[in-house]
């Protein structure tokens, strides 16, 4: 008996939590444990009665107690939790919070559920389906049983729209090509109330401002064929006369600086100012008048539709200038159908001030904390931009890796000027309900790596950012400006340079400049799609028409220096896509890839180190250090000091994620993954053997793989990963991989080879 302990010991808790939660029950009360919904009959399919069935059992209510295999932990804790004689404390939240109340038998509504089991079947063109409804007890525990019987399924015939020669059947007609409802599709009422809302929609862009979807009548006629109807859509008789006309726009009055409660609708003389078609009524002139006519979509005699009313608002709240934006359209006393446009605007306060306190991870397995002071002016020429001015301060520490101990220590200062606009030349329109914007960036910061040496690099961009839609966004900097200077380099790293030339670059003097441009789609905001993407490309242009103009051409002894610093050139390219699989509402496949190179030529023969590639680290190959593997089959450590391992870059990178999720209890999730990639130099570099990109990088991918829990606090994700590697390129031909070697029981194993990774966010 004492041979398997553990599945005597489970079988034993299994009894007991199944026996205790049914004594804690009141004298007649029976514990409700589920139901059961069967679909019979042969007048339909097995692959019909099986989806019928499916939707049929989430109807059903109540849902019973949650079962975590075949028990039931939130009923027991609540039992064993007993009365709480207050509203707080740790027996309260453990009952309330953790545990949950017994559903009974009693709350169970037989003859309700087979009337919802009755109505989904005939609403889905299950016209002559039979529904029963009964019930089982065993014990002090009951079920529900439901038994559905449909009949053959009801399809569509045709559908006729309105025929009459009024505007809005006329309108209602038009619509009809791009109808929900289709021939010998299955008759279904969902699909007819979305099809009621469809029209309306189209209306809407037609000028009908008054129509709503209750005005139309749907109506079915089961008489036509065998188990066919005809859909007749039809306008009711009583639909208002205000709904059967289409209306344009007359006045566009904003009132910018509207207070609730405040009397902030005066129009006297000196609060009125008339700008092309837009009267703004507002006695402290915030704002210039250009500023409206940008941004809203009307203008004086446009037929309304509900686009350019919708992406009007979405302009105005997206200026981020007003805290409320309400809107309201009037019937204008104007002879005709035009409707007034009013706007009323309450901004937010002009000026703030914000202290952060962050916590903070990044690629390189450094974990820290930074302070930031923000000051801001939402309007600060009188064109609702947004100036920042921020000075941040910061510690940053290597929880696990060879570096632990150089820490880094950052502070400087940033000043922003985003335009809601684009300041350019010409007249940019968006289509979308997202402002364009213009923004100049300048800053500062002094980066001290302790016991290596220090950097300050200056940053100054301008450029263009603008949306398409939700999913689409673009970011054009027309020059993008860094300037890094070293200082107080100590012996320790100017040793290490001795042994790896390389280490050399990374002190070196940088210039870059040159355009930028970023373009990023994304759909997982759309949160009911099964499949959803997430695709970021970018284009580093930098040196390059200076190079042309002056001719740079290094490898022939024609460098051009700039402030006695020589310029980079070079083009990099970047490729980060992103696939989200939902398996179910707790949990799903994420996987990511991300393919990138850089070319230096002219005025450079290498990319600058700052612009280059990294891999390894808690957002990368997480059973590996940070920034340690590669490039290619070279291996870093060999370079390093007990106390100083350098950071490995690249000029190509290849990496490969794929990661599942899942819930696993309340704010707890888990994970498994694999990580798989490396990074290549174009050229031969002597003193990195084997770094050089060729035709077998496939054999030179680095491989591991780990579980990992998220703690979702739902302001922040903290994240632990515990990973090991099951390929190292570093080693011998045939001998990469490692996996035959994972020994967890081997305390010398563990210490070379588990990374344990602890990071704020999800990696990708």
């Amino acid at each position: 008996m004492n041979k398997y302990p553990f599945i005597y010991t489970f079988f034993l808790i299994v009894l007991v939590s199944s026996c205790s939660n049914t004594r804690f029950l009141s004298e007649g009360d029976l514990l409700y444990t589920g139901a059961t919904v069967k679909v019979e009959g042969k007048e339909v399919s097995k692959k019909e009665r099986k989806a019928l069935k499916s939707k049929l059992q989430e109807l059903v209510r109540p849902k019973p107690n949650a079962k975590i295999l075949g028990l039931r932990p939130k009923l027991y804790i609540y039992n064993i939790a007993g009365e709480t004689k207050k509203d707080k404390g740790f027996r309260y939240w453990l009952k309330n919070k953790v545990g949950e109340p017994p559903v009974l038998y009693s709350q169970v509504d037989l003859e309700y559920n087979k009337s919802v089991l009755q109505n989904f079947s005939e609403n889905n063109g299950y016209f002559n389906a039979k529904t029963s409804a009964d019930s089982t007890r065993r014990g002090k525990k009951a079920t529900a049983e439901y038994t559905v019987k449909p009949a053959r399924q009801y399809k569509i015939n045709e559908v006729k729209f309105p025929t009459d020669s009024s505007v809005l059947a006329t309108a209602v007609r038009k619509t009809s090509k791009r109808s929900l409802l289709k021939k010998d599709q299955a008759f279904n009422l969902d699909v007819i109330k979305e099809e009621r809302a469809r029209i309306d929609g189209r209306l809407k862009e037609k000028g009908f401002f008054y129509f709503n979807p209750d005005y139309l009548l749907v109506q079915v006629d089961s008489t036509v064929a065998d188990h066919q109807v005809d859909l007749i859509v039809k306008i009711k008789e009583a639909t208002p006369k205000m709904a059967e006309t289409p209306y344009q726009i007359n006045k566009i009055i904003v009132y910018p600086n509207y207070s609730i409660g405040v009397d902030s609708l005066i129009d006297n003389k000196n609060s009125i100012v008339k700008y092309n078609d837009i009267t703004i009524i507002d006695s402290t002139k915030m704002f210039k008048p250009r500023v409206f006519d940008r941004t809203l979509n009307f203008s004086k005699g446009d037929l309304y539709n509900r686009t350019d009313h919708n992406l009007s608002l979405n302009r105005l709240v997206n200026l981020g200038t007003f805290k409320f934006v309400k809107n309201q359209f009037k019937v204008s006393d104007t002879i005709g159908n035009y409707l007034d446009a009013y706007y009323f605007l309450t901004p937010l306060p002009k000026k703030s001030l914000r202290l952060e306190l962050l916590a903070k991870t990044n690629s390189a397995n450094y974990t820290g904390t930074e302070l930031n002071l923000n000051w801001s002016n939402r309007n600060a020429i009188g064109g609702a931009e947004l100036l920042t001015i921020s000075a941040f301060g910061g510690l940053e520490v290597q929880v696990s890796g060879q570096n632990n101990g150089f820490n880094v220590y950052r502070f400087g200062s940033e000043a922003n000027l985003i335009w809601p606009r684009l300041v350019a030349p010409f007249r940019f329109h968006s289509p979308s309900g997202f402002v364009p914007k213009t923004k100049l960036t300048l800053g500062y910061e002094y980066q001290n790596r302790t016991k290596l040496y220090s950097l300050q690099t200056f940053k100054g961009s301008f450029g263009y950012l603008w949306k398409e839609s939700e999913r689409k966004e673009h970011l054009l900097n027309l020059t993008e400006i860094t300037y890094a200077s070293p200082r107080n380099v100590t012996a320790l790293y100017l040793d290490q340079i001795q042994a790896n030339q390389s280490l050399q670059k990374v002190i070196d003097k940088q210039l870059i400049f040159g355009p930028t441009y970023s373009y990023t789609y994304t759909n997982t905001v759309q949160k009911r799609k099964k499949n959803t993407f997430y695709y970021k490309g970018t284009v580093d242009l930098a040196g390059n028409i200076t190079g042309l103009a002056t001719g740079a051409d290094t490898k022939k002894g024609n460098t051009i220096n700039i402030f006695n610093v020589p310029f980079s050139q070079f083009i990099k390219i970047e490729n980060d896509f992103r696939h989200y699989y939902k398996l179910g509402p707790d949990s799903q496949i994420a996987s990511r890839i991300i393919v990138g190179a850089g070319y230096a030529y002219g005025n450079s023969t290498e990319m600058p180190f700052i612009k280059q590639f990294f891999i390894g680290g808690t957002n990368s190959l997480r059973a590996f250090r940070a920034r340690s593997i590669g490039p290619g089959t070279f291996d870093g450590s060999t370079t390093a000091t007990n106390t100083f391992l350098p950071d490995q870059s690249g000029d190509i990178k290849l990496e490969l994620n794929t990661e599942y999720r899942a819930k696993i209890y309340g704010l707890v999730k888990g994970a498994l993954f694999i990580d798989a990639g490396n990074i290549w130099l174009l050229n031969e570099n002597a003193d990195k053997p084997g770094a050089k990109f060729s035709k077998k990088f496939i054999s030179e991918l680095a491989v591991g793989a780990g579980v990992g829990l998220r703690f979702d606090f739902s302001f922040l994700v903290l994240r632990t990963d515990l990973a090991f590697p099951i390929r190292k390129p570093y080693l011998s031909e045939g001998n990469r991989w490692v996996l035959d070697k994972v020994d967890f029981g081997s305390g010398s194993w563990r210490k070379e080879n588990l990374i344990f990774n602890l990071a704020i966010g999800y990696p990708f």
